[in-house]
């Protein structure tokens, strides 16, 4: 293996690239309904920097992929992370995290009195279990030497495949079932109200009743169309058009306000037609439904919202997203203004602001340097985690003035598995050799071990989420991920679940759990000193 030494140690970005090719192409090797994805590029990594050591890639490279992740991930799911923190499900699942960490903390520290290994080996287990490099890095400072690095580098890669592991074993045994968002596009049924159901109502009260996820788009009165809104008085022997995204609760509408109408509404476009526009333009995203000041013209409604895959009813709440298409019923004569007033650009869509993105990663790496004092124990430094705390502040503001926080899904989808492979290659060719010269000393006692503080930390948050509180398995997947840490568990969830229910609570959990093994492995010293 000489020749392949002497090609790729003078070129560690080959090296980089070609560990990411053979880490994707090993990733998608399925056995039994069973394969990695990206966490596949870790170990190929591990494997490429054992083999070729000098191949490894700065650690910068490592770093500033972490960094494109975290605050990807913070400013698409920031607000939801806010409201997952004041609400009782947001909390419980907060708790359900810091139990597993907690364990996991005191599982490492009891090998003090049960094994040979020092102080800084436990906490290194610790901080590689819960893939936490702040954790790393703040029991290094605090012990004053390298000993965590390498209980570090043996627990890491069980850190990432341990997790993975369980989520399968109990996916494949439980086998839930995943409600994932439909795919499909809008329905829109005619209907026909009885004149006894809507004599003396608005279109607002006949709402208040109708199945949740419907909206009545328009009404048809003496042959003409015209948007509906809540405060539209309604009259005899006019016809509803009423969008969903179910065909089933669009009939049991239909069932409660009259008959279904097959009628001529969908079909004549002389006052209302259909036009679906991109959100690129910057004045327009950002906001919220209710703060859009539409062009005028002929009366137009706003039908509905698609983003990404999701297909959503668009309230007064809703914030217009990057890469949103909006969906309105409008007259033809009106279309060039509404498309100016959108952007309606495709390329507007893959593309963000080099200005928001690069003072929002300043201010988190800014956050980051800053050394908390804690009393009587000494300073904590949140390292990283200061990016995605910056992130999801930002991500909840949205914007500030004229400077957009967000960017689009797609460019967000980008930068989030750019950043991940990046960090995922060069930490597992910089580990490699360590690790493997770790293995052959102590035998298999560290492997163990590390394996035991592992499932300390995963099998009590699914023995809490699903068998105690009995969530649902994508939820309680997120929660894994965020109590875990590392991208590659959450990546592999969303293999499993492909909803955004792991993502949300990746972002609502990791940040405090950061924080919570930082303080661990700050506090456990001082304690034990004591």
């Amino acid at each position: 293996m000489e020749w392949l030494s002497s090609a790729l140690g003078p070129q560690p970005m080959m090296a980089m690239f070609l560990t990411i090719a053979l880490g994707y192409l090993l990733g998608e090797v399925n056995i039994k309904g069973f394969s990695l994805g990206v966490g596949a590029v870790l170990f190929v990594a591990l494997f490429m920097g054992w083999l070729v050591p000098k191949s490894a890639p700065a650690p910068m490279v490592g770093t500033l992929g972490l960094a494109l992740f975290l605050y990807a991930v913070g400013v698409q799911y920031g607000k939801q992370f806010f409201l997952g923190l004041t609400s009782s499900a947001g909390r419980k699942a907060n708790f359900i995290a810091l139990t597993g960490v907690l364990l996991s903390g005191v599982v490492s520290v009891l090998f003090l009195k049960m094994t040979s290994l020092d102080l800084g080996h436990t906490l290194g287990l610790f901080a590689g279990a819960g893939t936490s490099t702040p954790t790393l890095q703040a029991a290094i400072v605090t012990l004053g030497n390298d000993d965590p690095a390498v209980g570090y580098s043996v627990a890491y890669p069980l850190g990432v495949a341990g997790p993975i592991l369980f989520l399968y074993i109990t996916f494949m045994v439980l086998k839930p079932k995943i409600e994932v968002p439909a795919g499909g596009g809008l329905e829109m049924l005619e209907i026909a109200p009885n004149d006894a159901v809507i004599k003396g109502k608005t279109v607002g009260d006949l709402l208040a009743g109708l199945p949740a996820g419907t909206e009545i788009a328009a009404v048809r009165r003496a042959h003409h169309n015209m948007p509906a809104t809540h405060s539209t008085a309604l009259e005899p022997n006019d016809v509803l058009l009423v969008t969903g995204k179910s065909r089933d609760a669009l009939e049991e509408a239909a069932r409660q306000l009259g008959e279904v109408h097959k009628g001529r509404m969908t079909g004549d476009r002389r006052d209302l037609d259909y036009i679906r526009v991109f959100a690129s333009r910057p004045a327009a995203v950002g906001r919220t439904l209710a703060d859009l000041k539409l062009p005028d013209g002929k009366p137009h409604v706003l039908v509905h919202v698609r983003r990404g895959d999701a297909e959503m009813v668009p309230n007064d709440n809703l914030v217009l997203e990057y890469g949103d298409r909006v969906g309105l019923l409008a007259h033809r004569d009106d279309f060039a203004s509404l498309r100016k007033f959108f952007g309606d650009s495709i390329k507007g869509t893959a593309e963000f602001s080099y200005i928001s993105i690069g003072l929002g990663m300043a201010l988190g790496f800014l956050l980051g340097a800053i050394n908390f004092p804690l009393p009587g124990i000494g300073k904590l430094a949140l390292g990283l985690s200061g990016v995605l705390i910056v992130a999801l502040i930002l991500g909840n503001m949205r914007r500030t003035g004229g400077l957009n926080w967000t960017m689009p899904l797609s460019a967000n989808l980008v930068l989030r598995n750019l950043g991940l492979t990046l960090f995922l290659a060069q930490v597992g060719m910089s580990s490699g050799p360590k690790f493997v010269n770790t293995v052959s000393q102590t035998g298999f006692l560290m492997i163990g071990l590390a394996a035991i503080v592992v499932a300390a930390l995963v099998v009590p948050i699914l023995i809490l989420g699903l068998g105690v509180f009995k969530m649902p398995y994508d939820e309680v997947a997120g929660i894994v991920a965020g109590a875990c840490g590392n991208p590659a568990i959450l990546a592999y969830s969303n293999k499993l679940t492909p909803t955004e229910k792991p993502d949300l609570g990746y972002a609502m959990i990791f940040p405090g759990m950061t924080i919570v093994k930082i303080l661990f492995v700050d506090i456990v010293p001082a304690l034990l000193s004591g």
